[in-house]
Formats: structure tokens, C-alpha cells, sequence
């Protein structure tokens, strides 16, 4: 059955989509079978994706309003790795529409039930806003990773975040948990960036990703070509920091089926990692955090 995750943040411009689509593709090289599913009326990660959202012949506006199956809505076979439910700008007027549905809330769980199994992951781009849709994905979701920057307004929107998610799980959504802050668009040479990442280690202690997003230009470039950065620039910082963020989500899945100790965390200079998509995670292995702040699993080649 796959892991379902939400990746929210009611502020804009934090990295959301870029998140989705670079996590999606990261975890699709290691050789995970990955559905990303575009929440956002503006399309952003449907065109990152290389879909062109003006030319959708069905989109998750047709699955909210349960005009067709989301198998109907899904696009395989892109040059991301991972299969996409795409949307538009149609997705605005479906969220007016939704007010007046009965079980409005559950329309996105209903349609994944039947596609859940065929995923070892279902990500879900939301909009920069707590609505009907954001709210949909939530109740769909059973863990939500959350991009924010290392600002003062980001703590701030941190708490009324956590106070929805807390609302959605004590109504709609009991399984519903963070799975992690992941920090994004990081500058260590800032110090307000570097006291507001002390804080959050501070109150949030293992949610934090050890892996954050540094600013990147290639992560900015990728988006006009339709890839993810792996695809774009393989050796960027940025596409080795989503890769790193992939392997500590995947570690989390083997941690939790299997319940190990937790690892040591070692420091070491570079990024050892040069062909993802013929690694895997080794089951147990200890995470390691280079001077960047991007978290390194050791790997073992498949022999297969």
C-alpha cells in the first residue's frame, strides 16, 4: 500500500511545488513507484512536470467533481519518472462548486482508494491556502511534509498550520501526522536564516529534515524546461539536495516497518553520489550529513 503525503504550506513562494516535483522525481530514481497529484489550481507542478496545462483532456478538477476515475486522470509514461494526475485553472471553479457537495471533504481520499495500491508513494501539490482543496488533501493524506523558509513570517504561519493539521486529525483525519519541516531556499551565511533553523530544531527536534534545499540556481531553471532539476542538472547542489531529502523519506518508511535503533549521524565533506537511479537505500544504514547540510544514506548497488 503506498504512503500518502500532503506537502502544505498555506505561504506562497516557499518551495512547495518545487518540492513536489523534485521529490517525486528523486524518489522515482530509487527505484520507487511515484503519483504526483497537482492540487494547485495555478498548474505549476503540471507544467513542470512537461504537461502543458492548456491542452489537459481530463485533469483533478473532473476527479474532485467526480466526473471521472482518477486511472482516467493519470498521465504515465513522462520523462520525470513518475506519473502525473495533472490540473489547471478549471481547479478554482471546482473548489466553488465543492461548497455545495455532500462529503465534500472526502472527494480526493474516495478517488485514490482505488489507485493507492498500484503507488509506493502519492504526493499532493497544494495551494498556498487553507481551503476546500488544501483541506481535501489533508483528509486524503496520512503525513504532511511541510517547505518553509528560515524567516520570521514562516514561524508565524508554522502555527497556524500546525493548529489545521491538529483540527483536521481530531475531526476528519485521525491518522493524520507531520512527517517533517523540510527547510528550503537556505543561505547558512544568513543569521536570521541559521537562528530560525536553531529554533526549529529546538521545538520540533526530529521533525526537522536533517536535508534542507539550498538556494539554487538550477532549481529556478529547471521549471522553464519541464524537468525536474535531476533531469536539467544531475550535479547541482539543489538536485543533490532533493535526492538526499528522497533517501531520509525513504529511511523514515524502513524505520517505521522495521523499528531500528536510531543511527548515529556522521559528518563528511561531499556528496558521494554520482548515478541514483542504480542505488538503493541499504535497510538500517546510518544517515550522514555533509557541511551543506545534505543528508547522505549509505548506499549499496543492486545486484540485480
Amino acid at each position: 500500500m503506498s504512503k500518502i503525503i500532503a506537502i502544505t504550506n498555506q505561504k506562497g513562494g516557499v518551495g512547495k511545488t518545487t518540492t513536489a516535483i523534485n521529490l517525486a522525481a528523486s524518489l522515482a530514481s530509487l527505484d520507487q513507484t511515484v503519483l504526483l497529484i497537482d492540487l494547485d489550481p495555478q498548474g505549476n507542478a503540471t507544467m513542470g512536470s512537461g504537461l502543458d496545462k492548456a491542452e489537459l483532456y481530463y485533469s483533478t478538477c473532473d476527479v474532485i467533481l467526480d466526473q471521472v476515475a482518477l486511472v482516467d486522470a493519470i498521465v504515465d509514461g513522462l520523462p520525470c519518472g513518475y506519473a502525473l494526475a495533472p490540473t489547471n485553472g478549471d481547479l478554482t471553479a471546482a473548489e466553488v462548486e465543492l461548497t455545495t457537495l455532500t462529503n465534500r471533504e472526502y472527494r480526493l481520499r474516495n478517488a485514490i482508494l482505488d489507485i493507492r495500491d498500484h503507488y509506493d508513494y502519492i504526493l499532493i501539490d497544494t495551494p498556498p491556502s487553507l481551503n476546500m482543496l488544501t483541506l481535501n488533501a489533508l483528509v486524503a493524506a496520512e503525513a504532511v511534509i511541510v517547505p518553509m523558509q528560515c524567516e520570521y513570517f514562516a514561524l508565524e504561519g508554522l502555527s497556524a498550520l500546525m493548529t489545521t493539521i491538529e483540527g483536521v486529525r481530531s475531526t476528519l483525519n485521525p491518522s493524520l501526522k507531520i512527517e517533517g519541516l523540510l527547510r528550503t531556499m537556505f543561505d547558512g551565511r544568513n543569521n536570521l536564516a541559521n537562528d530560525v533553523s536553531a529554533q526549529l530544531d529546538e521545538h520540533f527536534g526530529s521533525l526537522v529534515y536533517h536535508a534542507f534545499i539550498p538556494r539554487n540556481v538550477r532549481l529556478a531553471e529547471a521549471p522553464s524546461y519541464g524537468l525536474p532539476v535531476m533531469y536539467y542538472d544531475k550535479g547541482s547542489r539543489g538536485a543533490k539536495a532533493y535526492l538526499a531529502l528522497a533517501q531520509e523519506v525513504l529511511a523514515q518508511k524502513l524505520q517505521r516497518s522495521s523499528k531500528p535503533e536510531p543511527p548515529a549521524i556522521v559528518l563528511q565533506e561531499d556528496l558521494p553520489i554520482e548515478n541514483p537511479s542504480e542505488e538503493t537505500v541499504a535497510a538500517g544504514a546510518a544517515p550522514q550529513v555533509a557541511d551543506d547540510g545534505v543528508l547522505i544514506f549509505q548506499l549499496k548497488q543492486n545486484k540485480t
